[in-house]
């Protein structure tokens, strides 16, 4: 059988396979983002606990996916919930890490400003800084989202949905018949699912980018994570403006 009569006669497992793969990827995205950034809030105002934050990110995506993804079988058994917590956790360090860099980059005379107004640092974080910072953050969910798409595959190893399935399979039945189309057609559809997904964060980036803000530039050790990008000054790019309100005439509020 050629590859593309392995696909025709596969074609709805393979839709199937696809859009587990894809639910899988943006449910552990999702996580990561509200979690990520919540700790990087936390503690990008302080220099230790932010160092301590990238650090513990850092580590767990030095462990290997295997080994990661076999010491959860025991806790949390195989299938779905071992996949999605190992593939959170991995996507966790770009996030962090580019959300630091980019709410410590805002200039602080914005901020200033904004307190000046009477914002409370809750609506100051979440009108100013926030979105100064949004275009440097959406670089790190691009780069997790890449990143985990692959991981995704590998979480066949558990018992996790996707198109890892027809990688493994294709490989325990190497010299098969149609063991190098599944091995291929999996690889492939990965591929092309992780440009699909990153091709729409894009647009995303770009609908939601506005003028560019006003930064203080700072040597920093902690470089942000970039997506196709030749440097984090591209990242900086089309960061929306924030200006404070003319001074009221006539003493009026």
């Amino acid at each position: 059988m050629t590859f593309f009569e392995y696909l025709e006669s596969r074609r709805d497992l393979l839709v199937a396979q696809t859009i587990e793969h894809a639910t899988i990827v943006l449910m552990a995205i999702a996580l990561a983002t509200l979690i990520g950034m919540s700790i990087a809030v936390l503690t990008y105002r302080h220099r230790r606990a932010r160092g301590i934050a990238v650090a513990v990110a850092a580590t767990v995506l030095t462990i290997p996916s295997f080994a990661l993804l076999g010491l959860l079988i025991t806790p949390l058994g195989l299938g779905y919930l071992p996949a999605l917590v190992a593939l959170t956790l991995y996507a966790l360090l770009p996030i962090i890490r580019n959300t630091v860099v980019g709410l410590t980059e805002i200039d602080p005379a914005l901020t200033e400003a904004a307190r000046g107004i009477g914002m409370s640092w809750v609506r100051s974080l979440c009108t100013v800084e926030i979105p100064l910072a949004w275009p440097v953050i959406l670089t790190g969910i691009r780069v997790s989202t890449q990143m985990t798409m692959g991981i995704a595959a590998i979480a066949a190893y558990v018992g996790g949905p996707g198109l890892g399935n027809q990688i493994f399979s294709g490989l325990a039945n190497l010299g098969g018949v149609n063991s190098l189309n599944q091995a291929l057609i999996g690889t492939l559809g990965v591929v092309v699912l992780a440009l699909v997904v990153d091709l729409c964060l894009g647009l995303l980036g770009v609908l939601t980018r506005g003028n560019r803000g006003n930064r203080r530039p700072r040597s920093r050790s902690t470089a942000p994570l970039t997506a196709g990008q030749p440097n984090s000054a591209t990242a900086l790019a089309g960061t929306p403006s924030f200006a404070a309100p003319s001074t009221p005439q006539g003493g009026q509020r």
